[in-house]
């Protein structure tokens, strides 16, 4: 799995809103090499100065994963990136599953 989170400022969220209901979906809904995924608002009680929300991405396997982390979490950085500059900011976190039951 790889769940990549994006924090936005409070001055763009209405924008971001938008480019992740119109664009940031459509992109999720093409990725070929994922399986799930989850697109989620992230609710905490520590951050006031912006929002975060949450991708949350599904992989057959491991080598999977590091091919879309390669070429496409890149191209889709760059995106975000262009058109949002530092207003909106990318965490990715690998996660390494132990157990599940899903």
């Amino acid at each position: 799995m790889l769940s990549i989170t994006f924090h936005c400022t409070k001055d763009n969220l209405a924008e971001w809103e938008i480019y992740m209901n119109e664009t940031l979906v459509l992109m999720a809904e093409n990725l070929m090499d994922v399986n799930k995924y989850i697109l989620s608002e992230v609710h905490s009680d520590y951050i006031d100065e912006g929002k975060n929300y949450n991708l949350l991405l599904l992989f057959d396997n491991q080598e999977v994963r590091e091919d879309f982390v390669k070429s496409e979490l890149q191209n889709i950085s760059e995106r975000i990136e262009m058109k949002f500059g530092q207003e909106v900011m990318i965490f990715n976190t690998f996660l390494n599953t132990k157990t599940s039951r899903m």
